[in-house]
């Protein structure tokens, strides 16, 4: 997989390895082909859990079969379903979730995530999601349906309390308008949640 600052994906998966680490418990919303999946199981290490949620049943194969590889599928639980559905399919409270947003890379391009579905998935995720926890959304733009995605998701992001959750964006600047975005939201720590923000000097 591409690192370093020219890949989206890279990006998200550095920002929520600060809120996973060993026995945590993750859910990629979109398994697509396992890459996402795979990460958040070396993350939890043995003892860790993850739920990986796909509506395509050849996504999940392809995932199931990578994190086989990889001697990591006995700490992977893949649930044939929409991610909007992940409040009944997993048990909370969980320490990060990421979403892949758009079509399964080498699938089907008119099978796509809606932003119908996508921002009420985020709302469950929010819900579920353990104080420090941190959900990360790579965003894809170039496809119909794509720039209202990332709308619909922006305003999820943009509409939360700020003692309660801290959200970043990420994007290339000397790239074309329609490479990836990252957006990544972090849940206030107990504590932290009547903290006001930090003013500059």
């Amino acid at each position: 997989m591409l690192k370093g600052l020219g890949s989206a994906v890279h990006l998200a998966h550095l920002l929520l390895s600060e809120a996973l680490g060993p026995g945590g418990t993750a859910i990629d919303a979109t398994a697509g082909n396992g890459c996402d999946t795979l990460f958040l199981a070396r993350q939890v290490g043995p003892q860790g859990k993850v739920y990986a949620i796909d509506i395509q049943a050849g996504a999940l194969a392809k995932t199931s079969l990578l994190l086989q590889k990889a001697g990591v599928l006995d700490r992977v639980i893949l649930l044939h379903s929409s991610h909007e559905e992940m409040e009944q399919l997993v048990t909370a409270p969980v320490d990060a979730v990421i979403f892949n947003l758009g079509y399964l890379p080498g699938g089907d391009h008119n099978l796509v995530t809606t932003s119908e579905t996508t921002a009420r998935a985020l709302r469950a995720a929010l819900k579920m999601l353990k104080p420090e926890g941190r959900i990360g959304l790579v965003i894809y733009t170039g496809h119909p349906g794509g720039q209202e995605e990332l709308a619909v998701v922006e305003g999820v992001a943009s509409s939360l309390d700020v003692s309660l959750y801290r959200v970043v964006r990420l994007n290339f600047i000397n790239r074309s308008a329609q490479a990836p975005v990252v957006i990544v939201i972090e849940k206030a720590g107990v504590g932290d949640e009547n903290q006001p923000a930090a003013q500059n000097p």
